[in-house]
């Protein structure tokens, strides 16, 4: 199709929930009184909003456009990060996540300076926050940008990410992480509702199963790929995906900042499992229409573009505003998200940690002004991502060269407790130096020639290695760090509680059903 137009109905709808959810965070944020309040909803928040959250802020514009993509070039195989996102939930809900909730922290750096020592946590504060804006921030503007611009081609990429920036900032400096998470279940409900719709006529104008069936080549719906594939080779499942999904759900402020949130442990727990089960269905709402677009669009030029296609040649006026207000939520629920952890990782840090005389009013103040400087470098950086080929392959490179360290020291400190705190810092610097080497040489230079997702397993064992000799050869007395630690005698005190109660609510049950599915989905399409 050439044209992307909006009906004066369509524009209404869009406008209409812009200025909804503003007025929402302006409500919102009337209400605030503590940085509590403020950085983690006052620590009151639910099951089903965390997990409604979590699923928001993932599947951002980013993602979604990204998916689809990704599904009309290569197939189905991009789901892999999904169910694998499910395995590093579950897990992360039986041996992880109690301690994060029982440290009260607001940042995961915190959890850095309190099993190490200030300098891991200020270095991993820092790399988060670059991670934030030139990884996540950037990347959803850059995708919003893509689908305004088919309907304003004449307006420069630069003045949309602009306007979008603003009005995602606005209700995100007043209201906190509180209207960050309200407007995610609604924007959810918006995606999920957006995405079924184009699912089904997207069938049905290619003739249903028949037509599916055509576009369905071999390799298409396979999972697993031969080892010489270009997106996702076999082998990055075992050695690549678990690690980048750890770093993702488990070490990143940005979506971490939702479970620090929860009222419990019980609310922790069951919003994370709900986060993964809702993961799976995006391949049935936003990559198996990635696939069907083949037969619709064939000689489509940007495979980014394939939703946003869909979206206004096969929807009714009325419809389109409803969707394309989907995909805007979407990019609202990643943003505003990046920009709240942002805040709060400068203002407990870096600013409370030096000044720490400064009242909760004054926090709040320091948050809300760094909420604004990190919009204007998100929309200063968010145009330079049209120098790469896709959206989701500019994520997943860029996360291949930054994350793998952390996640070494994460699962050092919280599983082995000789690990030293010169361990832990030093092995960080490695592991970065190590990463910005191959970079320069494999991307820039190209000197040589490393699949990205090899990089990760590459920079993980180097951590590793660094930071089990540091830790051999150290002196260092260990703390008392036991409640920062997993250890097998809370596991089974733990055992011995969940014994009253009931099946539904047990965490581990629920764990087994979700794991169960997922065996079952990756069975039928590996």
């Amino acid at each position: 199709m050439d044209k992307f137009v909006l009906s004066n109905l369509d524009l209404g709808i869009i406008i209409g929930y812009f200025i909804f959810i503003m007025i929402l965070g302006f409500y919102i944020g009337k209400k605030l009184k503590s940085a509590d309040d403020y950085f983690l909803a006052g620590r009151s928040m639910i099951w089903p909003f965390i997990g409604i959250s979590l699923f928001a802020s993932n599947i951002s514009n980013a993602n979604l456009l990204g998916l689809a993509g990704e599904a009309y070039e290569s197939g189905i195989a991009v789901f892999n990060y999904d169910w694998m996102a499910v395995v590093v939930l579950v897990l992360f809900a039986v041996f992880i996540l109690p301690i994060y909730l029982k440290s009260k922290m607001f940042t995961l750096p915190e959890y850095l300076e309190k099993r190490f020592d200030q300098r891991s946590r200020l270095y991993f504060s820092a790399l988060t926050l670059v991670g934030n804006i030139v990884i996540e921030a950037a990347a959803v503007l850059y995708a919003g940008a893509l689908v305004v611009q088919l309907i304003f081609p004449d307006i420069p990429v630069w003045q949309i990410v602009t306007v979008l920036a603003v009005v995602a900032g606005a209700y995100t400096i007043s209201g906190g992480l509180s209207a960050v998470i309200y407007t995610d279940a609604i924007q959810a409900l918006l995606l999920v509702m957006g995405s079924v719709v184009i699912t089904i006529i997207a069938y049905n104008s290619i003739g249903g199963m028949e037509g599916f069936n055509e576009v369905a080549t071999p390799g298409t719906l396979d999972l697993i790929k031969p080892v010489d594939d270009e997106s996702l080779p076999w082998p990055a499942l075992i050695v690549s995906l678990p690690l980048l999904g750890f770093y993702y759900w488990t070490t990143n402020q940005f979506i971490t900042q939702r479970i620090l949130s929860a009222k419990s442990i019980d609310h922790g727990r069951w919003g994370v499992l709900f986060a993964g089960f809702l993961k799976l269905i995006t391949l049935f709402i936003m990559i198996l229409p990635g696939v069907m677009a083949r037969k619709l669009y064939p000689n489509l030029e940007n495979a980014d573009l394939v939703l946003p296609t869909m979206i206004f040649d096969l929807l009714p006026q009325g419809i389109i505003g409803l969707v394309v207000a989907g995909i805007i939520a979407a990019l609202m629920s990643s943003l505003d998200s990046t920009l709240n952890s942002a805040s709060t990782l400068v203002t407990m840090d870096f600013v409370h940690k030096f000044k720490p005389n400064l009242n909760t009013k004054q926090l709040m103040k320091v948050g809300r002004i760094t909420t604004v400087l990190f919009m204007v470098f998100a929309v200063l950086w968010a145009p330079q991502i049209a120098k790469f080929d896709s959206l989701f392959r500019y994520l997943q490179t860029m996360l291949s060269y930054i994350t793998p360290p952390i996640v070494a020291v994460f699962l050092f400190g919280i599983f082995w407790k000789r690990t030293s705190s010169n361990a832990a810092f030093y092995s960080l610097l490695i592991g970065m130096a190590t990463g910005i080497f191959i970079f320069i040489n494999n991307v820039i230079f190209e000197s040589i020639d490393v699949h990205f997702l090899y990089v990760v397993p590459i920079l993980f064992v180097t951590t590793s290695m660094s930071l089990i000799i540091f830790s051999l050869y150290s002196n260092e007395i260990s703390k008392d760090i036991e409640k920062l630690m997993w250890t097998k005698d809370s596991y089974r005190q733990e055992t011995i509680t969940l014994k009253n109660v009931k099946w539904y609510l047990n965490y581990r049950n629920l764990s087994i059903i979700l794991l169960i599915i997922t065996a079952i989905l990756v069975y039928i399409f590996r």
